[in-house]
């Protein structure tokens, strides 16, 4: 617009005036819109292609032959049945656990009064001892190795009730004395007479009586407390010589001590004190009533026959010996063995007993080894006092007892 106004010779910035604005121009006219061009020919689809012939295959071969099945193997040869095995043996029983020691020994209480502490026996009605003490008719055994009287609790150590509860555990692995309770014999005899005379039990031949009384020994230990039967016992009897064994002596057979009873009570420590009409060092409450294979003294309240202390003749037990302790050699029939102990013919011999309890207070009649001969040697229970042996009874009893006899173990 400036270049327009200087061709026309007016220049801005001069006074002139602004011309008139210039007529706007129509506007152009719209060409035509073009024709749309008609769509190309498709081209044809192309014919599908011919399918190749397969290929020739080789033919299937021969299926081939089935081979033969093999034969089965025969069945392996089993190993025959082995023999079976014989029965084992059993082995022996053990021996016995030692037990507790026993309680020592006191005062025996009086009819009616209270024992003494330690091993007293209760009177009838009383109590007994704290240890080793035998309760009385009705009372309580003491508290270690008592044993139980008629009714009354046994002590809690190996105590044996008569009538009352046994009481337990004790020193009974010493067990090593004891005088053949009548129940024992009767039981391995299988006559309420007992052995009598004859004690072979099944031995035979030279000293077959001794073999067989020492086999009773053990066999009545092991009813009373099983295991102690294999400690080595030997009956306290002796026998002559014969043909091929020399004379036997009881002292002789029952080793050095010390000898205790089934409760531990202390019967004699060696043989010097043994050695005495009744044996020096023994135990107050067992020194003038040997106790039998269950502790019980034979002439108290528990033994067979005993009643309130009320008890029967049974005194009389087989020895064969002298106050010695060796072979009987005077008086009698001059057979004071019953031959050695194999006959239980009444007439055969008169054999010389000793006396469990003390049948007088001195001399023979209170002597444990040797205080009298017996009327004759066939079994028999007596147990009433009748005097003295009777000779129209002619039984190891006859004077008053059954035919036990006294058990010793070499070794407590």
């Amino acid at each position: 617009m400036v270049a327009a106004l200087a061709l026309l010779g007016c220049s801005p910035g001069g006074g002139d005036t602004t011309g008139t604005a210039g007529t706007t121009g129509s506007g152009g006219t719209t060409g035509t819109a073009g024709t749309t061009g008609s769509g190309g020919t498709a081209n044809p689809a192309g014919n599908a292609g011919t399918t190749g012939s397969g290929g020739t295959g080789d033919p299937a071969g021969a299926a081939g032959t089935t081979g033969a099945a093999g034969a089965t193997g025969a069945g392996g040869t089993g190993d025959p049945t082995g023999t079976a095995g014989s029965t084992g043996v059993g082995g022996t029983a053990g021996a016995a656990g030692a037990g507790g020691s026993a309680g020592t020994g006191g005062a025996t209480g009086g009819r009616g009064g209270t024992a003494g502490s330690a091993a007293g026996a209760g009177g009838r009605g009383g109590t007994g001892g704290s240890a080793a003490g035998s309760g009385g008719r009705g009372g309580t055994a003491g508290s270690a190795a008592g044993a139980g009287g008629r009714g009354g609790a046994a002590g809690s150590t190996a105590g044996t009730s008569g009538g009352g509860t046994t009481g337990t555990g004790g020193a009974t692995a010493r067990f090593s004395f004891f005088v053949t309770s009548i129940g024992a014999l009767r039981t391995l005899s299988g006559s309420q007479n007992g052995f009598g005379g004859d004690l072979r039990y099944g031995e035979t031949g030279d000293g077959a009586g001794l073999r067989g009384a020492d086999k009773i020994c053990a066999a009545i230990a092991e009813m009373s407390m099983p295991g102690s039967g294999a400690k080595g016992w030997h009956a306290f009897l002796s026998a002559p010589a014969t043909a091929t064994t020399p004379v036997v002596n009881a002292i002789e057979r029952i080793g050095s001590g010390p000898w205790y009873d089934r409760m531990g009570r202390l019967f004699s420590a060696n043989l010097t004190n043994l050695m005495a009409t009744r044996p020096t060092d023994a135990d107050a409450a067992i020194k003038n009533d040997f106790p039998n294979e269950n502790g019980i003294p034979n002439h108290t309240d528990g033994a067979l026959g005993c009643t309130g202390n009320s008890c029967p003749d049974n005194h009389d037990t087989l020895t064969g010996s002298g106050s010695d302790g060796k072979l009987y050699a005077s008086g009698g029939s001059g057979n004071p063995t019953c031959s050695g102990w194999t006959t239980a013919v009444g007439s055969a011999g008169r054999p010389r007993v000793g006396h469990s309890w003390p049948r007088g207070s001195t001399g023979s009649a209170a002597h444990w080894m040797s205080s009298l001969d017996e009327a004759g040697c066939a079994p028999g229970v007596n147990l009433v006092e009748t005097g003295g042996p009777n000779p129209n009874d002619p039984t190891v009893g006859s004077g008053g007892g059954y035919g036990g006899f006294y058990c010793f173990a070499e070794v407590p």
